[in-house]
């Protein structure tokens, strides 16, 4: 396992690097300009502005932004935001507690409730339970979340008066009707986030099990006289897990990343706004470090699935 560690990581390094340049790239070759609320005051002489320029860099050519970026990113330095002046890290770190709330919880919430189902769904086909979780989980996939976000808004908060329609990203809880607060703000984003995830996990999960299901070692594993739990929880899930653990892997990385749509919606700041912000402000190095972070996240996870297989399937060997 360690030297096909070792070249997974050869491999990621290169990986990373090329994904950074197109990255970059696209970015610099974008339409837009951080410095054009600064081109519209009349008041800034022209030659202010091109110190300004010069000052952040913007002056050079596109390898030598990229390479100086590229070294400063990976001595721990994510540069400073073009639109507040503020470090980078700075402020990932101010959006980072609150996008792990809701984002991470909802997260949470859906692998707890996909997987029972998912499993019961299999296990009950074309009976009634089967029929309902179905129909619950092409529901939840269906609707995309910015639609489902709306009407949790019209219906518990401007119908039902139940929750806010904004997040107060004010908020301190610091005793218990504080706390309160900051739940009944949550539960409208994390219920709509739930209940996507929720439905995309279940379809994997119910798929992968009946695919167990109907496999020759199941029937051989009953005939030895196994009894449905032993040839359930020791053998069906453990091989319907691989590719349920891939998916996970992918999703995870968004956990830190943020949900855009719905923190568009409830107005939650997240680092999915702020990715959106400094999109529209043409903040290179705030959206240069969030989605780098973003590949540095789907390579690592990919990497940790892998070894799970080995875990998961003893068949599996590491080359």
């Amino acid at each position: 396992m360690g030297k096909y560690l070792l070249k997974r990581l050869l491999i990621a390094i290169p990986t990373l690097m090329a994904i950074s340049m197109v990255i970059y790239l696209v970015l610099a070759l974008a339409p837009g300009d951080p410095l054009s609320g600064l081109a519209n005051n009349t008041s800034i002489p022209p030659e202010v502005r091109e110190n300004i320029r010069r000052s952040l860099g913007l002056d050079q050519s596109i390898s030598t932004r990229y390479v100086k970026w590229a070294i400063a990113f990976f001595t721990g330095n994510m540069g400073y935001s073009f639109a507040s002046a503020i470090p980078v890290s700075q402020l990932i770190w101010q959006r980072l507690p609150t996008t792990l709330w809701v984002v991470g919880l909802a997260y949470l919430f859906s692998i707890l409730i996909a997987f029972p189902l998912g499993i019961l769904s299999a296990l009950k086909r074309y009976t009634l339970t089967d029929q309902i979780a179905t129909t619950f989980a092409f529901a939840g996939f269906s609707i995309p979340p910015f639609f489902t976000g709306l009407l949790f808004i019209i219906l518990f908060s401007v119908k039902l008066g139940w929750f806010p329609s904004i997040y107060n990203s004010t908020l301190i809880v610091n005793s218990v009707p504080s706390l309160i607060a900051q739940v009944k703000q949550s539960i409208m984003p994390i219920a709509v986030l739930t209940l996507f995830q929720t439905a995309v996990l279940m379809r994997y999960i119910r798929a992968a099990v009946i695919e167990q299901l109907n496999a020759d070692y199941v029937r051989t594993a009953y005939a030895k006289g196994l009894s449905s739990s032993q040839v359930i929880f020791r053998h069906v899930l453990r091989n319907a897990l691989i590719p349920v653990v891939t998916l996970i892997a992918l999703d995870i990385p968004a956990v830190f990343t943020g949900a855009l749509v719905t923190e568009q919606v409830f107005r939650i700041p997240g680092i999915g706004s702020l990715l959106i912000d400094a999109i529209n402000r043409s903040d290179t190095p705030v959206v240069m470090s969030i989605t780098f972070i973003y590949a540095i996240l789907i390579v690592l996870f990919n990497l940790i699935a892998d070894l799970l297989y080995g875990i998961l399937d003893p068949r599996i060997r590491y080359r």
